[in-house]
């Protein structure tokens, strides 16, 4: 084992690179808070994250002074999405009338996303990411956390802070060493996504497509199709056991474009299809001493809404609106931590709440094996 670093001491010490961490050490070390933001991963390069940027997040954006900026990388404007339960096709949101300066969502991706925001945090002298760098475990003294253990390619780092932040995702190492209680509220589904070329003919509407025993969500990517194909809990093994072209079949016949089977030459393999395990659930106490969890290792969302990145840039929006006054002066304390949580916690839930019903009253129906023609459920068709 290489010999260790010598150890780093620092304001806030933020484990995990993504949406909520990044977005949490950009605001933060804006207002004059030294931070390190670690981040286990050499770039930000992986697929089918979340790439779905509210109107909420684009506001934030424009309230930083950045949104012009930001809307020149590219993406694309979805101002409504239409949904298809057998044969009632209904347009289910409508952003175009919102009273923001973007009244859409833009589908960017994710990588372009937090290349964008890291950008502007290194251009603050009290910030620092570290790329390849692995948060392993707690430093813990009397109860309170001190900072993080990390693993780098350089050899072990030892990093003191006063606060330590964990925004390492779904599968948290920060909150697994933590101790902390989740409380799983479950999900019948899985999603894999794949990608089909985006034709001229085709039309530019995103819609998601749901008949007796499955479901497929098409999102317009400009030159492609980001494509989810919801299936039961636990279902992939035996899809796969079917074989790919009874899978090909099978989306060939939910999705809303012409060509059939042949639309699906872009799936080569079970290589270009990756499953999403989809999880739903939250932490009961999202701190401890010294220590914070927020976005996805405080709150793993559904892929329903696409959600999960602008929950994870409001959590951070609210840390560093409470936070940066306690860290400035040094006194951050656990009813700092819990105010966070307590001005998080309501949209969480209801969030949750939200996606859960959806799960249940339409996903679930969907996916049942048995049972008549699926219809758009009474209310959203009233809605």
């Amino acid at each position: 084992m290489p010999d260790p670093i010598c150890p780093l001491t620092t304001t806030c010490l933020i484990a995990g690179g993504g949406p909520a961490g990044l977005m949490a050490g950009f605001l933060l070390a804006r207002v004059g808070v030294p931070v390190v933001v670690l981040e286990k991963h050499a770039d930000f390069f992986r697929d089918f994250r979340g790439d779905t940027i509210h109107p909420s997040t684009l506001e934030v954006m424009r309230e930083l002074g950045l949104l012009e900026a930001f809307l020149t990388l590219p993406h694309q404007k979805v101002d409504h999405i239409s949904g298809q339960f057998g044969p009632d096709r209904l347009r289910i949101a409508d952003f175009g009338r919102l009273p923001v300066a973007a009244p859409y969502i833009a589908m960017m991706p994710q990588w372009d996303f937090l290349n964008f925001i890291a950008e502007k945090a290194r251009a603050l002298p009290n910030f620092r990411l570290d790329m390849s760098a692995a948060a392993d475990d707690l430093i813990e003294e009397n109860g309170v956390i001190k900072g993080v253990r990390a693993v780098t390619p350089t050899g072990p780092l030892d990093i003191r802070a006063d606060l330590t932040i964990g925004a390492d995702g779904r599968h948290s190492t920060i909150r697994e060493r933590a101790g902390l209680i989740v409380k799983d509220l479950g999900a019948p589904m899985d999603a894999l996504w794949f990608r089909l070329a985006r034709k001229p003919e085709d039309t530019d509407e995103s819609l998601g497509h749901f008949e007796r025993g499955a479901g497929l969500v098409t999102i317009n990517r400009g030159s492609y199709w980001q494509c989810a194909y919801v299936i039961p809990k636990g279902g992939f093994a035996d899809l796969q056991a079917r074989g790919l072209d009874a899978f090909r079949e099978r989306i060939a016949a939910l999705q809303p474009f012409p060509g059939g089977v042949a639309r699906l030459a872009d799936v080569k393999s079970w290589v270009d299809v990756k499953l999403l395990s989809v999880a739903v659930d939250r932490l009961e106490t999202w701190h401890k001493p010294g220590l914070l969890m927020i976005g996805d290792a405080a709150h793993a969302m559904s892929p329903i809404g696409g959600v999960g990145v602008n929950l994870a840039v409001q959590d951070a929006v609210a840390a560093a609106r409470i936070l940066a006054g306690p860290l400035r002066a040094g006194r951050v304390t656990e009813a700092d931590l819990a105010a966070v949580q307590r001005r998080r916690m309501w949209p969480t839930r209801v969030t949750q709440a939200i996606q859960t019903t959806a799960q249940r009253r339409i996903i679930g129906k969907v996916l049942a094996p048995e049972g008549g023609p699926i219809r758009a459920p009474w209310l959203l068709r009233q809605v």
